[in-house]
C-alpha cells in the first residue's frame, strides 16, 4: 500500500502545483473514517481508496481527483456526509464523491434493477464531470484485481457487469490499458477454460517465435531508417480476451487469425505517418480489407492511428499500426492523456456526444432494464462511419440503417424521418449503411416514429426514442378507451359518474392522476367494475345474461356490404381508431359473425364470436365487454377460419382436400391431425378466407367430395 508521503510525491512529480495539504488531509481522513473496517481479503479497508488514488496517479490526474479517490467510499461506508466533505475539501470534491456514492438506500426488486439504477446515477454524475468516470474505473480496476477473494457467485456477477458496462466505458473514453486489464480479469473468471487454452497457445507461439519478433522489429526499423523516417518500432501481443472475441465474431479457429501479433511504428508527426505507410506498402504485400485510416476519420473516443495488414518480414502475416507519440498517449490513456490540470480546466462529460446520447436514452427509457439494454447497444464498438451532406462524420455500429443515422444526428430528425438518400439515391429506410456512405435524411412534420422501425434499428438511442413514442401513443389510446369504458359501465348501472369521485380513489389504484386510472382500465390492468366498487363499495355487479341481451344484432347472417369504390381496410364499429386489436384463437371470428370485444390485460381488445365458450369466463366482468360489429368495407382479408374435417385414409385424399380448398380461393394456413383410425383421419384445418360466406362456400364444396366424410366449422 502506498504511504502518505509516497502518494504526495507521485502527484507532485507530474503536477508541482498540486494541493499537498489537501492530499495529506484526505489520506488521514480516509484512514480515520474507515478505521478498523476490513476488506474480504482481510486487509484494512482504507488500503482500497489508497490503491485507487495510486491508480489515478498513473493517469496523471489533478489533486482534486486524487483527493476524491481517497474519499470516494467514505459517504457510502462510514458516517460521513456529503456536506462534511464539502466543508473540509470544497464543492468539486463533494460533487465527485456524491456522484460516486451508490444508491445504497434504494431498495430494488432485483440485482438487475440495482445495477441499472447505479449506472443511471453514474451517468448523471459523469455528465457533469468526466472525472467521476475516471475514478469509478480506477475503483472497479482495484476491485477486479482483488476479485479472487470474493465468493464464486459474487465473482461471476461482478465480472459480467465489468464486461457489460465498465470495459466498454473505458474503451469509450479511450483508456485502452484499463479496458484491457478489466476484460482479462473478467474473461478469466467467466470463461476459465477458454482463457487457459488461449494462454497455452500464446505461450507455445512465444517459444516458437522467440527470435521472430525481434527480427521483424529490426527489419521494420531498418526500412524506416533507409527512407529517412525517424521512428520507434515495437511489437505487442493481442490479449487473450480480444483473441477469443475475434474467434467468436468471425467463427474462426485460433490458427485462422492473422493478427495475433501487432507492430507499432511511432513517428514524429502526421506527415511521417503517411510516409511510413507508403514505405510499408511499397515493400510488403497488403492484405485486402485490412487497411483502416483512423487519422482522417478518428473513432468517437478520439483514437487516431493507421492500421494495415501485410505479409511482412520473414514472410509473416502481421498487423502494423502507425501513429504519432501524441496519438499513442491518447490510444493508451484516452481522455486522461490530455487532462488539463495545469490550466485548471474542468473536463466535463458534456464535451462527449456519446454521453449526451446516453442521457437521452435515460430520459426516454420506461424502466431500468430497458435503459440498461439500450445503453449496452449504444456502447458497442463503432465500426461504420458515414457522412452528412455537410461532411460531418457520424460513427455508428455495424448493420446501422438510415433511421439510426437520423437519430444520431438529432432526436427530432429521427422522429420526423420519412426517407433517405444514400450517396444521392433514394433508398429504403431499412438499408444497411456502409463505410463512407453519404446520407441525407428526408423529413416531414407530419411523420411520427413507426413501430416497424424497432424491428431493424440497432442503436440504443433509436430504439429508446421509438419505444417512448409507442408507449406515449398507446397510453393516449388506453386513456380514451378507459374513459369510455367507465362512462358506459356507470351509465349502464344508472350510477353517477364524475371525475371528482375518481380523485378520491386514486390511492386505491396507485395512480397519481385521473388519466392513470383511465389508462389502467383501458389497458385491462384494472377493470371498470374495480373502479365502480371502490367508489360505490355496496353496489352489486350485473351478470352475463344481462350483458349479452343488451347487444344489438347488426346484420347477423349477412356478409358485409361490398363497396368497391372504397379501398379502406376492414373496420370494426365500436372501437377507437388505431386501438390494438387481435382476433381470438379460440373461435376465429370472421366478417359476418356476430362478435363481441373483450378488453384484455396489456393486449388491447380481443374479438370473439358471441357464442364463444370462453366468454363464460368473463360473465362476472361485464365492464370488460364492448358492443362491436363488423364495418362496411371492400373484400379484405385474409381472416382465418378453422374447420374440423373427417378425411378418408386413402392415397391422394389429402391432395384432394387441398385442391378443393385452393379451387375455392382458400389457402391452408395450418393443418393438424388430431386423431387417426384405419379408415379415417380427423383433421383441424386453418383456412385463410375473406369472410363467413367464403368459409361456408368452402364447407359446401368439401361436403360434396367423396374423400370427406364430415366437415364443420370448429371452435376448438
Amino acid at each position: 500500500m502506498l504511504r502518505q508521503y509516497e502518494l504526495v510525491d507521485l502527484v507532485k512529480s507530474y503536477d508541482p502545483n498540486a494541493d499537498e495539504d489537501a492530499l495529506n488531509r484526505a489520506y488521514v481522513f480516509a484512514m480515520k473514517k474507515h478505521g478498523a473496517q476490513l476488506r474480504t481479503s482481510g486487509d484494512p479497508y482504507y488500503s482500497h481508496p489508497v490503491e485507487v488514488a495510486g491508480i489515478l496517479t498513473k493517469f496523471k490526474l489533478d489533486s482534486t481527483s486524487i483527493v476524491a479517490g481517497l474519499l470516494h467510499d467514505t459517504v457510502e461506508d462510514t458516517d460521513t456526509s456529503v456536506e462534511e466533505i464539502r466543508s473540509l475539501f470544497g464543492d468539486q470534491v463533494a460533487q465527485i464523491v456524491d456522484g460516486l456514492t451508490k444508491l445504497a438506500m434504494i431498495e430494488q426488486k432485483s440485482a438487475n434493477n440495482k445495477q441499472a439504477e447505479n449506472f443511471r446515477k453514474l451517468l448523471l454524475a459523469m455528465s457533469e464531470d468526466i472525472r467521476v468516470l475516471l475514478i469509478k474505473l480506477a475503483d472497479r480496476l482495484h476491485n477486479m484485481r482483488t476479485l479472487h477473494y470474493c465468493a464464486p457467485e459474487k465473482r461471476a456477477r461482478i465480472a459480467k457487469e465489468t464486461l457489460d458496462i465498465y470495459a466498454p466505458l473505458a474503451e469509450r473514453i479511450g483508456m485502452q490499458e484499463v479496458k484491457t486489464e478489466l476484460e482479462e480479469i473478467a474473461f478469466k473468471e467467466l470463461h476459465k477454460e477458454a482463457y487457459e487454452s488461449i494462454q497455452a497457445r500464446l505461450n507455445f507461439l512465444r517459444e516458437q517465435g522467440s527470435n521472430l519478433v525481434p527480427k521483424i522489429i529490426s527489419r521494420l526499423q531498418k526500412d524506416m531508417e533507409e527512407n529517412g523516417v525517424k521512428a520507434a518500432v515495437s511489437g505487442r501481443e493481442k490479449s487473450p480476451y480480444s483473441i477469443w472475441r475475434k474467434m467468436q465474431q468471425k467463427n474462426a479457429s485460433f490458427e485462422q487469425l492473422s493478427d495475433i501479433m501487432a507492430f507499432r511504428i511511432i513517428v514524429d508527426d502526421v506527415a511521417s505517418c503517411y510516409q511510413a505507410l507508403g514505405i510499408v506498402h511499397s515493400k510488403y504485400h497488403m492484405v485486402p480489407r485490412r487497411f483502416k485510416d483512423y487519422i482522417s476519420t478518428p473513432k468517437p473516443n478520439g483514437y487516431k492511428s493507421i492500421h494495415t495488414g501485410v505479409i511482412g518480414p520473414e514472410n509473416t502475416r502481421i498487423e502494423i499500426q502507425i501513429r504519432t507519440q501524441e496519438m499513442h498517449e491518447v490510444a493508451e490513456k484516452g481522455v486522461a492523456a490530455h487532462w488539463a490540470y495545469k490550466q485548471g480546466e474542468k473536463v466535463v462529460g458534456k464535451n462527449f456526444r456519446w454521453i449526451r446520447e446516453l442521457l437521452e436514452i435515460l430520459d426516454q427509457a420506461s424502466n431500468p432494464e430497458e435503459f440498461l439494454e439500450n445503453t449496452k447497444l449504444e456502447m458497442y464498438n463503432d465500426q461504420v462511419f458515414c457522412f452528412t451532406p455537410k461532411g460531418d462524420l457520424i460513427g455508428l455500429p455495424i448493420n446501422s440503417t438510415p433511421v439510426d443515422f437520423a437519430y444520431a444526428v438529432h432526436s427530432s430528425v429521427g422522429d420526423t424521418c420519412v426517407g433517405a438518400k444514400i450517396n444521392g439515391e433514394i433508398r429504403p429506410l431499412r438499408t444497411i449503411l456502409q463505410n463512407g456512405d453519404q446520407v441525407e435524411i428526408l423529413t416531414s412534420k407530419a411523420q411520427h416514429p413507426s413501430t416497424e422501425w424497432d424491428r431493424f434499428v440497432v442503436t440504443g438511442k433509436a430504439k429508446a426514442a421509438i419505444r417512448r413514442y409507442v408507449r406515449a401513443h398507446k397510453r393516449d389510446q388506453f386513456i380514451t378507451l378507459g374513459q369510455q369504458l367507465l362512462e358506459r359501465t356507470f351509465k349502464g348501472e344508472n350510477l353517477d359518474f364524475n371525475e371528482k369521485a375518481l380523485v378520491n380513489v386514486l390511492p386505491n389504484f396507485e395512480a397519481e392522476s385521473i388519466d392513470d386510472i383511465y389508462a389502467k382500465v383501458g389497458e385491462g390492468l384494472v377493470t371498470a367494475w374495480d373502479v365502480m366498487k371502490a367508489i360505490y363499495p355496496a353496489y352489486k355487479q350485473s351478470k352475463l345474461g344481462k350483458v349479452v341481451k343488451s347487444f344489438k344484432v347488426p346484420g347477423f347472417g349477412k356478409s358485409p356490404r361490398k363497396d368497391r369504390s372504397k379501398a379502406e381496410p376492414l373496420k370494426i364499429k365500436g372501437l377507437i381508431p388505431g386501438m390494438a386489436v387481435h382476433f381470438a384463437g379460440c373461435c376465429h371470428p370472421l366478417p359476418g359473425d356476430r362478435i363481441v370485444g373483450i378488453v384484455t390485460t396489456g393486449k388491447g381488445v380481443a374479438i370473439h364470436t358471441i357464442d364463444c365458450k370462453l366468454l363464460e369466463k368473463f360473465a362476472d366482468e361485464p365492464e370488460r365487454w364492448l358492443d362491436i360489429s363488423w364495418g362496411d368495407a371492400a373484400d379484405e382479408g385474409p381472416h382465418v377460419g378453422r374447420l374440423k374435417v373427417m378425411l378418408a385414409n386413402e392415397p391422394g385424399a389429402l391432395g384432394d382436400l387441398s385442391n378443393l380448398i385452393a379451387r375455392n380461393n382458400g389457402n391452408i394456413n395450418n393443418l393438424n391431425i388430431v386423431n387417426r383410425t384405419v379408415s379415417y383421419f380427423e383433421l383441424l384445418v386453418d383456412v385463410e378466407v375473406k369472410d363467413l360466406k367464403h368459409l361456408t362456400d368452402i364447407i359446401a364444396a368439401l361436403k360434396a367430395s367423396k374423400v370427406v366424410s364430415y366437415v364443420s366449422r370448429s371452435n376448438q
